[in-house]
C-alpha cells in the first residue's frame, strides 16, 4: 500500500489494522520520509518545524506502531538512538563513515558470503539490514 510517489499509504494501513488516523502519525511518517534516515530527535524536530505540539514521547509512540504496521524500520548506526527510515524500499546495508558521518545504502547482497558462512558455520541467521558497517567512505579514503 503505497501513494503515487512511493510512500506509504498511511490511511489504508491503520483502517485495515483498526488504527484511527492522526495528524501526528502523519506528520512523523511524513519527516521520516523526508529526512530518509533520521533518529527520534531529529524526526521530533522535523514534526515540530509544522506542529509545535508534537512533543518526543508522541514520537516514540509513533516510530512503535508504524514498525509494528511495517511501514518503516529502524537500524542502529551508531551507539545513540535507532535511526528510522522508511520501509517501502529494499531492504538495504548501512555503510557509516567514521570520518565525516555520511551513510550509503547499499544492496544486502553484498554480504551474501559472510551471511552464508554465519549460517553453515553456526546456524545463525543474520539481519545485516538491522546494522551498520563502519569504515571509511570513498571521499575520506582518498
Amino acid at each position: 500500500m503505497t501513494d503515487l510517489s512511493g510512500n506509504p499509504n498511511l490511511h489504508d494501513t491503520l483502517r485495515a489494522r483498526g488504527y484511527r488516523i492522526t495528524p501526528q502519525r502523519q506528520l512523523v511518517l511524513d519527516a521520516v520520509v523526508a529526512l530518509q534516515h533520521g533518529t527520534p530527535d531529529e524526526i521530533c524536530a522535523e514534526v515540530q518545524r509544522t506542529a509545535r505540539g508534537v512533543n518526543l514521547s508522541t514520537v516514540y509512540r509513533t516510530l512503535e506502531l508504524l514498525e509494528e504496521l511495517g511501514l518503516v524500520t529502524h537500524a542502529h548506526l551508531g551507539h545513540g538512538a535507532p535511526t528510522y527510515h522508511s520501509a517501502t524500499g529494499d531492504d538495504h546495508l548501512h555503510l557509516v563513515c567514521r570520518d565525516c558521518g555520511s551513510v550509503t545504502e547499499t544492496d544486502v547482497s553484498l554480504a551474501d558470503g559472510l551471511v552464508g558462512r554465519l549460517a553453515d558455520q553456526h546456524g545463525f541467521q543474520t539481519d545485516v539490514a538491522h546494522f551498520a558497517i563502519y569504515g571509511r567512505c570513498q571521499a575520506c579514503s582518498s
